[in-house]
């Protein structure tokens, strides 16, 4: 239980990280350094800066796999990614909600290469830390129930800190404001922004370092095959595990489907039913939700195992979408949708991880090397993929449905409702039932075939063993005669 609380506390602060980053520091830049329409070119090239970051960033996460496995330390392989990427981006982040010493007025051009030189620092420091902690998971058993065990625990820990974010931080910004710049509670300042974030960046660190001082690598017989992976072949193992490979696809239509969705969700409340205040309600109710469907993960994974998971969590998650398309402008019926919608989203994330989790047994099985940090890299990747597709997704769609600056909820056409409808709902309605037949008919790596592989492996890596043992002894013996009749010759 120490083990699983410390690594739920590690992804905890890790995702609370996360969002802070990705959702609201586009809302700091707007709120609280560019404010003026006149700023508007600002905030653009900000957001040109990020985007090309991030997206030219997302194919080297399996570089950084890479670099993960090939990692020797007496502290293993993951924990010195874990920390040093944690610590690093903190830091990173701290600095990136500030106006760099006034920079950002005095001097702008400055202050736009120190801004893409700190975003590219956190997001590649973030990276190895991410892909460190996640790919750690089929370093802490090869058994099926432990690993459900840790990564039930650890998508406990990542939920409540990027759902809790939601929650908590119009309050702490409001608070922190209030007692560093005295200002009366209920206005915000650049001061009580950089408390909110040395919180979530002390969280962050906090949290990896908790994990990096209780949880420690398993060592058997099957790990002990890890070899060095060269750069070059990074691809190459990712291609050659087409059970991964199968995983993957359908996994990236069901992230793409589900990112979309989600983005536009804050459109919906605003545009559709006039009531933005309301949104907070979805923080609340995913949040808990969140936890009660990680817990029940470990229960459901015995009774119907991970492929029903994936798929029935997309048949309820479409019949979220369905009432989507009847609620109209009801809240009630809004949030129970909302409610239908993401429940099942922690559960097919955690089916999906543990999928990839044991294909790292079979990408061994098939060629003879492991891979771990490189195979879960692949996860991350096409969550980065699905959100920057998404982003660039979005804001077309609010331009073309006229859901923009203060239009009311009457101000939007028929055909501006459609085409909002067609990328809020029908599109991804389409994704996610193709991601479901993948899924059910591609992939062929269940709880009960990663059993045999893995005593497959076990079984030849010992026959192995024994076959370099005998070869050792056979040339110890050898190098024995070849001694003695040098003696005789010598004694002759």
């Amino acid at each position: 239980m120490k083990q699983y609380l410390s690594y739920a506390f590690g992804t905890f602060g890790h995702d609370a990280f996360y969002n802070t980053l990705s959702i609201y520091f586009m809302m700091f830049i707007t709120s609280q350094l560019f404010t003026n329409s006149s700023d508007a070119g600002m905030v653009g090239i900000v957001t040109t800066i990020i985007v090309v970051i991030r997206v030219s960033e997302i194919m080297f996460d399996p570089m950084i796999g890479a670099a993960v496995d090939n990692t020797k330390t007496r502290w293993g392989k993951f924990r010195p990614w874990i920390m040093i990427g944690s610590v690093v981006a903190s830091i990173g982040l701290v600095v990136l909600f500030s106006d760099y010493g006034g920079l950002s007025t005095s001097n702008p051009l400055f202050y736009l290469i120190l801004l893409g030189v700190t975003f590219l620092v956190i997001d590649v420091f973030y990276s190895f830390s991410d892909i460190a902690i996640w790919s750690m998971l089929p370093a802490l058993s090869i058994d099926n129930r432990v690993r459900t065990h840790y990564g039930t625990a650890a998508r406990i820990g990542s939920t409540l800190g990027a759902q809790i974010v939601i929650v908590i931080i119009t309050p702490a910004i409001l608070l922190f404001s209030h007692w560093i710049s005295k200002v009366p509670f209920g206005q915000q300042t650049q001061a009580g922004w950089l408390g909110y974030v040395v919180i979530v960046a002390l969280l962050c660190s906090g949290g990896a370092l908790v994990t990096c001082l209780t949880i420690k690598e398993q060592h058997n017989l099957i790990r002990s095959n890890t070899k060095h992976t060269k750069f070059m072949d990074v691809f190459k193992v990712i291609g050659h595990n087409k059970e991964l490979l199968w995983i993957a696809c359908s996994y990236f239509l069901f992230a793409f489907s589900y990112v979309v969705t989600n983005s536009l969700l804050m459109y919906y409340f605003r545009y559709r039913l006039g009531d933005a205040a309301a949104y907070t309600w979805v923080g609340i109710i995913t949040c808990v939700l969140g936890v009660v469907s990680v817990a029940l993960f470990p229960a459901l994974e015995t009774w119907i195992h991970r492929k029903a998971i994936y798929v029935g969590g997309i048949a309820f998650m479409l019949i979220g979408y369905v009432i989507f398309l009847f609620a109209g402008q009801s809240l009630p019926l809004v949030l129970v949708a909302v409610a239908f919608y993401f429940f099942p989203y922690p559960l097919i994330f955690l089916a999906t991880l543990m999928a990839i989790t044991d294909s790292v047994e079979y990408g061994q099985y098939v060629s003879g090397v492991r891979n771990e940090s490189v195979t879960l890299s692949v996860r991350p990747l096409i969550d980065k993929l699905a959100g920057a597709a998404s982003n660039g997704i979005v804001g077309l769609v609010a331009v073309a449905a006229g859901m923009t600056g203060n239009a009311k909820p009457a101000d939007i056409t028929a055909h501006g409702v459609f085409q909002f409808n067609m990328f809020m709902f029908y599109i991804p309605i389409v994704l996610l039932v193709i991601a479901a037949v993948i899924f059910f008919a591609k992939v062929k790596l269940s709880e009960v075939e990663h059993k045999k592989i893995v005593e497959e492996l076990e079984d030849r890596l010992e026959k192995q063993q024994a076959q370099r043992q005998a070869h050792e002894v056979s040339s110890e013996h050898a190098t024995l005669n070849d001694d003695s009749q040098g003696l005789n010759l010598t004694d002759k």
